[in-house]
């Protein structure tokens, strides 16, 4: 565990295709997965406003969360540089929960960290490079509602999946809730 983050809870993995992502986990028993297609996703990178498309999946192994995200489109986020640098994709985050990312931030500041806000999903997500050793990011996770609900559900499908049932699923947000949906 981490003594400046706390645990990893999440390993990201940056993919040119989610799908064969996908199909390398679930072939290693690691699933299901749940899938979402954001389009226009808003987001802040290297402090500028944009939106993005990406393909995100999601699945456990015990209290690890394996995520794959592929990027769509040529829009600048640190998924697109992370492949410019890696084109078979790789390792790109570590995610962690904090209460609040904003708190966490001036939390690491104080305490004299020198860590760099790459990108960001409003109060939910910041996504932090270090100056002085850069590497694999550490993304900051803010507990709500619909994140935790979501979350609980993908677990309790890793907990009780036989190996071989719906292996990928889609999640549904268009009720403002996760909808899991058969692929």
């Amino acid at each position: 565990m981490s003594k400046i983050f706390g645990p990893v809870v999440q390993q990201g993995y940056v993919v040119p295709n989610a799908q064969d992502a996908m199909q390398h986990w679930l072939a290693r028993g690691i699933g299901p997965f749940f899938v979402e297609q954001l389009d226009n996703f808003e987001a802040t990178v290297d402090g500028t406003a944009t939106k993005l498309d990406l393909t995100a999946a999601f699945a456990y192994s015990g209290d690890q969360q394996i995520e794959v995200i592929e990027p769509r489109g040529n829009a600048h986020s640190i998924y697109n540089d992370y492949l410019k640098r890696y084109p078979d994709g790789g390792l790109q985050h570590l995610a962690v929960w904090v209460d609040d990312i904003d708190s966490k931030l001036a939390e690491l500041e104080a305490a004299g960290h020198n860590y760099e806000v790459k990108q960001r999903y409003g109060d939910g997500h910041a996504y932090l490079e270090s100056v002085d050793r850069p590497g694999v990011m550490i993304q900051l996770m803010a507990h709500n509602e619909a994140i935790d609900e979501l979350f609980g559900i993908i677990r309790a499908a890793a907990d009780t999946w036989d190996g071989e049932t719906d292996p990928i699923r889609r999640i549904d947000w268009s009720t403002g809730r996760p909808v899991v949906r058969a692929a």
